[in-house]
C-alpha cells in the first residue's frame, strides 16, 4: 500500500516522531487494511489457510496499549471495489506461485528458508483477514465502519468534516490524494522484554512502556518544502504518477535503468508544464512504449483523479454521497462504480454482511481468485466453475429480487484465474423469480422458539436459539416443525425483533434452500443425515460448521480418498496403497475440525496436499456464507425484520460460516498415522502410545494429543452420517470403503 517511491524518500528525509502520549484523548481514524499490513505476520498462515492462530493476542495487546494512553481508535474498512484494478488476478497468482516455491523448499528439507518464503508470499492479504479482524474489534468493543468504497476517502471525509469526527488519520501515503494535511504512518510501541526461564530466550511481555513509545508521522507542508517548495497540485500529480494501488506508474518510469525517486517524478511532471495531458501527448515514444500506451494511461489518470475528487462516502447522517457532489460528473459511476441502494450500504457499513456478493452485482463481474495452494487440480477447478455456480446465481438472484428493477437486468461475467481469457456470462433476469417466496413461510416468533428450546433443553441445555444445531434438532419433532409454518408479518407488531428470532429464521430458510428441510418444514433425508452428525459431534459454531460442510462435501462428491492432487507434496508416504488411501480419507475429514492450539503462530509439519483440500472446503464455505447473508439481507430489505437496532455484528457472528478453520487438524492426523507405518508394528498399543508421546515435539505450541482426539471425533461424526445416509436411501459411493477405513482406523487410534 502507499506510494513506494514516495515512502522510500519520506523515510530518509521528512519522517517525524512524537511521544505516543501526544495522542491522548484523541480519536484516531485508522485504515484497517493498512494497519493489518503492518502487523507481524504468521509465517505459515498461507500454508494452512483459515483464520490466524496467534495474531489476535498481539493485536489485542497493541489495541489495549493504545487505549491505555487515552487514544481512541476507530477503524475504517474498504467496502466495494472501485473497479480500477487492471490485473485483478495478479496478486493471488503471484502469492500462489510463491507458496509453491515455499512448499518445494520445505520438501527439500530447508525449513528455515521455507518459512521465510511463506512469510513473504503476500498471502493472506489484509482483505482476506477482514472478517477475522472485524470479529476481534467487535469482541473488544473497538468501533469500526465499512466504507461504501475506499476507506481512504471515508477517512478524509471524517477528518475534514466541520465537526471533525476524528482528530488524526493513520494510513498510507495515498491519503495525500484526498487533501489530508498530516498523516500518522506507524505506532512504535515499547514493551518490557524479559527472560523466559522455560525456553531461555528473551520474549516480549504484556507490560507496556508508554514513556518509551512514539508514533511516526508526515505532513504535506514539509514535503512541499523538501521537494523545492512545489505547489500542492504538482505534489498530488507526482504522487499519482509515481505509482500506487490507485493508479499504476507513468509508463516511461518502468524503463528507467534504476529505481526512480519521487523527486525525479516531480521534475518530469514540472518539465511538461505540470500537465499530465502534455506529458502523455508529448513524451517521446518508442517501440517499447508506443503513443497508444501513453494515451491509455491518460484515460486511466483522468478516471483515477475523478474518483478521488468525487469518491463515495457514507455521511454521519447515514446518507451515501459523493465528495464535492455539486461538481461531480454525471458519469461518475464509470470512475467509482455503480451505486447500490443506501439501505444496503448501511448494512455493509455495520458489518452485517460482507461486500462479496454486493461487489458482483455492482461491478457486473465475479472474479474467482487463485487459492493458496495454486488451484491446479481439475477437481478444484470443476468445483468452483461448475458445481458452485448455481449457489452464486442463487445468492445474486435473492439480492436482485429485493432491490430496484435496474439491477434485475444486470449482465454478470465470471472469470477464473486458471483461464483469464475465458468469460462465462449470464443475465440476472434469467434467474428470476428468485426462490425468495418459496422460503417466506419462516417467520417464527420468540414464543414458538422458546417452546422448541424447552423441548430440547433436557438433552441440549443452553443451546443457542439462532444456531444451526437448534434449527435442525428442533425440526426433528414433527409437531414443532408444523408450528413453524408462519405467514409473513403484515404489521410491525409481528416483525422479527430479537437476534435469536432473526438468526433462527435465516438459518431455517437457508436449510430449506439447500434441501435439508422441505416446504412443510420437515427434515428431508439430507436433513436427517445432518441431524445424525450433529448428535454425535455436539453443538457450537465450529462443530456445526464441520458437520454441515461434511454433508456438503458428500453431496458435491468430493468427500473421498481419490487422488485429487497428484502433483502436490504432502500426501501419506508410508504403508501399503490401502494404508495410504485410508490415511488420506481420515485426514481430509479431519481438515473440517479446529486445531487445539495456544494463541501463537503455528510451528509444525505442513502438507500442500491437505492445503489443497482445505481450499475446496473454503470455497464451499464461502458459497454457503454468501447464501446465508443474502437470505438475511432480503429479510431486512423486504421489511420482515425490525431495522431499528444496534446488534448488527452480533447477528453476523451468530450465523454459521463466519469463522474458518485451517487444514492443521488434518496435518496432525496425517503426521500421527503416517508415522505409525514407519514402525514395525503400527497397530500395537506400544507403538501408538510411543508415537503419541512424540507428538508434542512435532507441533510446538499446540496440544497434539487433544487435537488428535478431536480429529478422530470428527471422523466418528462424519462416519455416523455416512451410515445414516445409507439407511435413509441415499446412495453413498464406496460405502464399503468407508466401513473398511473405519475398521482400519479403530486399530490405530
Amino acid at each position: 500500500m502507499g506510494v513506494p517511491a514516495f515512502d522510500a524518500w519520506v523515510a530518509s528525509r521528512v519522517l517525524k516522531s512524537m511521544p505516543i502520549s501526544a495522542l491522548s484523548n484523541s480519536v484516531i481514524g485508522i485504515d484497517a487494511a493498512y494497519y493489518l499490513e503492518g502487523t507481524p505476520k504468521e509465517p505459515l498462515l498461507s500454508a494452512l489457510g483459515g483464520f490466524p492462530l496467534g495474531l489476535e493476542s498481539s493485536l489485542v495487546r497493541e489495541l489495549h496499549s493504545l487505549q491505555s494512553v487515552g487514544l481512541r481508535p476507530h477503524f475504517i474498512f474498504n467496502g466495494l471495489d472501485d473497479g480500477n484494478d487492471d490485473d485483478p488476478f495478479g496478486s493471488s497468482l503471484a502469492s500462489a506461485k510463491a507458496n509453491a516455491t515455499a512448499f518445494e523448499t520445505y520438501t527439500g528439507r530447508m525449513p528455515i528458508q521455507a518459512i521465510e518464503l511463506f512469510r513473504t508470499s503476500g498471502a493472506p492479504t489484509p482483505t482476506a483477514l477482514t472478517a477475522f479482524f472485524k470479529r476481534l474489534l467487535h469482541k473488544h468493543r473497538v468501533p469500526f465502519t465499512v466504507a461504501p468504497y475506499s476507506a481512504l476517502a471515508q477517512l478524509a471525509y471524517l477528518e475534514k468534516h466541520p465537526n471533525q469526527f476524528i482528530d488524526a488519520i493513520y494510513g498510507p501515503s495515498e491519503l495525500f490524494f484526498y487533501g489530508v494535511e498530516k498523516l500518522i504512518t506507524k505506532f512504535k510501541l515499547a514493551y518490557q522484554p524479559h527472560e523466559d526461564p522455560t525456553e531461555g530466550v528473551t520474549k516480549i511481555s504484556p507490560h507496556f512502556i508508554p514513556e518509551h513509545s512514539e508514533y511516526e508521522w508526515i505532513d504535506r507542508r514539509t514535503c512541499l518544502e523538501e521537494l523545492g517548495r512545489i505547489p500542492s497540485d504538482l505534489f498530488v500529480t507526482s504522487l499519482l504518477l509515481a505509482g500506487s494501488k490507485t493508479l499504476g506508474p507513468f509508463p516511461a518510469l518502468k524503463n528507467f535503468d534504476k529505481a526512480y525517486t519521487i523527486r525525479e517524478v516531480t521534475n518530469l511532471v514540472a518539465s511538461y508544464g505540470r500537465s499530465v495531458v502534455n506529458l502523455c501527448n508529448q513524451y517521446p515514444d518508442d517501440k517499447q512504449t508506443p503513443r497508444s500506451v501513453f494515451l491509455d494511461y491518460l484515460d486511466q489518470y483522468k478516471r483515477a483523479l475523478t474518483g478521488i475528487r468525487h469518491h463515495i462516502v457514507i455521511t454521519m447522517e447515514g446518507d451515501i454521497e459523493a465528495l464535492d457532489r455539486a461538481n461531480a460528473p454525471h458519469d461518475l459511476h464509470d470512475c467509482v462504480g455503480q451505486r447500490l441502494p443506501e439501505e444496503l450500504n448501511m448494512y455493509l457499513s455495520r458489518g452485517l454482511i460482507q461486500p462479496r456478493v454486493l461487489n458482483w452485482l455492482a461491478s457486473g463481474r465475479i472474479l474467482m481468485l487463485t487459492p493458496y495452494d495454486g488451484g491446479d487440480s481439475q477437481v478444484y477447478q470443476n468445483l468452483v466453475r461448475i458445481q458452485l455456480e448455481p449457489l452464486r446465481k442463487q445468492a445474486l438472484s435473492l439480492l436482485a429480487d429485493s432491490v430496484h428493477r435496474y439491477w434485475q437486468r444486470k449482465e454478470i461475467t465470471t472469470k477464473y484465474w486458471f483461464d483469464t481469457t475465458y468469460e462465462a456470462k449470464f443475465n440476472i433476469k434469467d434467474l428470476l423469480p428468485s426462490p425468495k417466496d418459496s422460503i417466506a413461510s419462516w417467520n417464527v416468533k420468540g414464543n414458538v422458539l422458546s417452546d422448541g428450546q424447552q423441548m430440547l433443553n433436557k438433552d441440549l441445555p443452553d443451546l443457542s436459539l439462532g444456531s444451526l444445531c437448534f434449527a435442525i434438532r428442533s425440526l426433528d419433532d414433527a409437531e414443532f416443525a408444523a408450528s413453524t409454518i408462519t405467514p409473513q408479518p403484515k404489521d410491525s407488531r409481528r416483525l422479527l425483533e430479537t437476534r435469536e428470532e432473526i438468526c433462527a429464521n435465516a438459518v431455517w430458510r437457508f436449510l430449506q434452500l439447500r434441501g435439508y428441510v422441505d416446504q412443510q418444514h420437515q427434515l428431508t433425508v439430507w436433513g436427517k443425515v445432518l441431524n445424525g452428525m450433529l448428535s454425535v459431534m455436539g453443538y457450537g459454531l465450529e462443530t456445526e460448521r464441520a458437520a454441515l460442510l461434511a454433508v456438503e462435501l458428500l453431496r458435491f462428491d468430493v468427500l473421498k480418498a481419490d487422488t485429487m492432487f497428484p502433483n502436490y507434496s504432502g500426501p501419506p508416504v508410508h504403508g501399503t496403497d490401502i494404508d495410504r488411501r485410508n490415511c488420506m480419507l481420515v485426514c481430509r475429514v479431519a481438515c473440517l475440525g479446529p486445531l487445539i492450539h495456544q494463541p501463537r503462530g503455528y510451528s509444525g509439519p505442513l502438507s500442500r496436499h491437505l492445503l489443497a483440500y482445505h481450499s475446496m472446503i473454503s470455497a464451499i464455505q464461502a458459497s454457503m456464507r454468501d447464501l446465508v447473508e443474502m437470505i438475511l439481507v432480503t429479510m431486512f430489505l423486504d421489511g420482515n425484520v425490525e431495522r431499528d437496532r444496534d446488534d448488527w455484528m452480533d447477528i453476523a457472528l451468530t450465523l454459521p460460516f463466519f469463522h474458518e478453520d485451517s487444514c492443521a487438524l488434518g496435518v496432525v492426523a496425517l503426521t500421527y498415522l503416517d508415522e505409525l507405518f514407519s514402525r514395525p508394528e503400527p497397530t500395537s498399543e506400544a507403538t501408538r502410545e510411543e508415537t503419541k508421546i512424540r507428538g508434542p515435539g512435532w507441533m510446538k505450541y499446540g496440544d497434539f494429543n487433544l487435537s488428535l482426539q478431536s480429529a478422530f471425533q470428527v471422523w466418528d461424526a462424519v462416519y455416523s452420517g455416512i451410515k445414516l445416509a445409507n439407511v435413509q436411501g441415499i446412495e453413498v459411493k464406496e460405502l464399503k470403503m468407508w466401513e473398511e477405513v473405519d475398521q482400519w482406523l479403530h486399530k490405530r487410534r
